[in-house]
């Protein structure tokens, strides 16, 4: 009979495959084989991603590793989602490049902390839930230009370039690397044209194989054998340690925290993006649901644990929280294996990995740029979504390639709210309504009141006016200009706020505003139908003492009744 242990104590990691008993969950050598099995893949994938990931942001192929075995285990260990997967990813090159070129590495890895510590922070708070509220052109948008820039920062290793420093400016890049085309490597040009062949017909006739993994270990075999002599990671890096360092606190200044914190919130804001989108795949794969919150702490412990390591800012990756569910993931405990798998090789197998061509790196960072970039996406988006969201998209885009991603993000994100906004005061408004008021009482049974009603409403005595969508500060000034048309002063205004789900500031402020003006010229103010937020608001801001609460109704029949 199989024996049988409890692994967890928590209904939040119980795997849909596992049995369940009082909300624990029964853990078997069967599941614990699966999830062996997925974590070993999972290692064998994120081993060749992990370092080019790291070299292509200036880091050390070791840094990229540390990253994937530490980061990796907080995340799987702590997070939200039973199969996330964490370690570099491809969104985070570009960022970490900027930070080392203008903080240098010890900037990066206080940046990195910082941005744990504001992950941790915004999980805390229960932010998570609100991340995913991001508008889709702004992160369709700057993934696309993170991918152009990563497939521009290979071509100089892939062709074997003879570029002592290329430019960090991306069309200055390439004029660099038109004028090196000379000096291409053709042996090391063959080596990333082969890893990139491989890679594609993988996918396509065996796609059940990690085909980087094989193109890699591929090449690499063959141009040992060759004795090709291409530049490799021993030849630039000096191999990779067999060892994992010791936690250190980076040298941590008041200025440094305050030139790095711009990074730090950038990083963290993408960690936590990518992160929760690769949970939400994860569940759109498995049918479970996870913990946004849960999720961003782990993301924020993983990535302070990182920098006090010497590694990179890590995050969930979609490929290999992907390959992990396919496997035949059940718990986190893949994720764990799969850290675990990563050190091994650490300690066993570093020096067969110094061998590794790095135009064979180049090569996979080419395939995942152009899996970031999602042309298909990018082009469906400016064809078939509204002018604003494409212009949203494009903005974007061109910022984060030419400018900067910190500022490209800002700048879109501050473009999608103006035109949120723009739509909401499109859909809101303010309308007069006596005419309909009129028609309604006409088909009533209460014939005196209503022929009183119809009456003052007919002399225009009373204006009826409605308020539809959110009151804030892009509708308030219509208030204002609404009453401003009317050309005979009524003795009573009735505002319906039926359908006002809820108001800000700027609303209380309109109405106070307009109830100043009807006392001045001796009307009645009288507000009816109000919903709970609108309500609560407006009792919290003394609003109801100054018209008096009798000229707050529940029903427009009341207000019409009150004199």
């Amino acid at each position: 009979m199989e024996k049988k242990f409890t692994l967890f104590n928590t209904k939040d990691l119980i795997p849909r495959s596992a049995g369940l008993f009082n909300g624990q969950i029964v853990y078997t050598r069967a599941l614990f084989g699966k999830d062996c099995i997925s974590g070993v893949i999972v290692g064998v994938v994120a081993l060749p991603l992990a370092m080019a990931f790291s070299i292509a942001a200036g880091g050390s192929p070791a840094q990229g590793l540390w990253t994937a075995i530490i980061a990796g285990f907080f995340i799987s260990a702590l997070g939200g989602s039973r199969y996330q997967i964490g370690g570099p990813t491809g969104a985070f090159v570009i960022i970490i490049f900027g930070v080392i070129s203008r903080h240098g590495m010890g900037g990066l890895l206080a940046a990195t902390i910082l941005a744990g510590l504001l992950l941790c922070v915004m999980g805390l708070c229960g932010l998570g839930k609100f991340i995913k509220y991001i508008p889709y052109p702004v992160t369709t948008g700057f993934t696309t230009g993170i991918g152009v820039l990563i497939f521009s920062q290979q071509i100089k290793d892939f062709f074997g370039l003879d570029i002592a420093q290329s430019s960090p400016e991306f069309f200055t890049k390439w004029i660099e690397y038109f004028k090196a085309l000379p000096t291409t490597d053709i042996p090391t040009l063959a080596a990333g044209v082969a890893t990139v062949v491989i890679i594609v017909l993988a996918r396509i006739f065996l796609p059940q194989i990690p085909g980087a993994v094989v193109a890699v270990f591929g090449v690499t075999a063959a141009a040992f054998a060759l004795h090709l002599n291409i530049e490799t990671i021993a030849s630039r890096f000096g191999g990779i340690p067999r060892v994992i360092p010791l936690p250190v606190l980076p040298p941590v200044s008041w200025q440094i925290i305050v030139g790095v914190f711009p990074d730090a919130v950038t990083i963290a804001l993408l960690a936590a993006i990518e992160s929760l989108l690769s949970a939400v795949v994860a569940d759109g794969m498995t049918g479970d649901n996870h913990n946004s919150n849960t999720e961003l702490i782990a993301q924020g412990l993983g990535n302070i644990a990182s920098g006090l390591f010497g590694g990179i800012p890590a995050t969930g990756a979609i490929a290999r929280t992907a390959t992990n569910i396919k496997s035949g993931a059940v718990s986190p405990v893949s994720g764990i294996v799969h850290a675990a798998a990563l050190a091994l090789f650490v300690l066993f197998l570093a020096p067969a990995a110094s061998m590794i061509p790095l135009s064979c790196l180049s090569a996979v960072l080419i395939v995942v740029s152009w899996d970031m970039s999602n042309v298909r996406r990018f082009i469906r988006i400016i064809k078939t979504a509204p002018k604003s969201d494409a212009s949203v998209l494009i903005t974007t885009f061109a910022l984060t390639v030419i400018v900067d991603l910190t500022f490209a993000v800002e700048v879109g994100f501050v473009l999608a709210v103006i035109l949120f906004l723009r739509r909401m005061i499109a859909v809101a408004g303010i309308k007069a309504e006596n005419d309909e008021v009129i028609e309604q009482l006409a088909f009533g049974h209460n014939h005196e009141k209503e022929a009183d009603y119809i009456h003052s409403l007919a002399k225009k005595d009373t204006e009826v006016y409605e308020i539809n969508g959110p009151f804030f500060f892009g509708v308030a000034d219509m208030l204002q200009d609404t009453l401003r048309k009317v050309s005979k002063t009524p003795k009573k205004i009735i505002l319906r706020m039926r359908n006002v789900p809820a108001i800000d500031s700027s609303g209380i402020a309109a109405l106070e505003s307009l109830l100043l003006d009807c006392k001045k010229n001796k009307v009645t103010l009288i507000i009816t139908e109000v919903h709970d937020q609108p309500r609560s608001a407006l009792l919290k801001s003394g609003f109801f003492e100054q018209i008096g609460g009798r000229n707050v109704t529940d029903s427009l029949d009341d207000a019409l009744e009150l004199p």
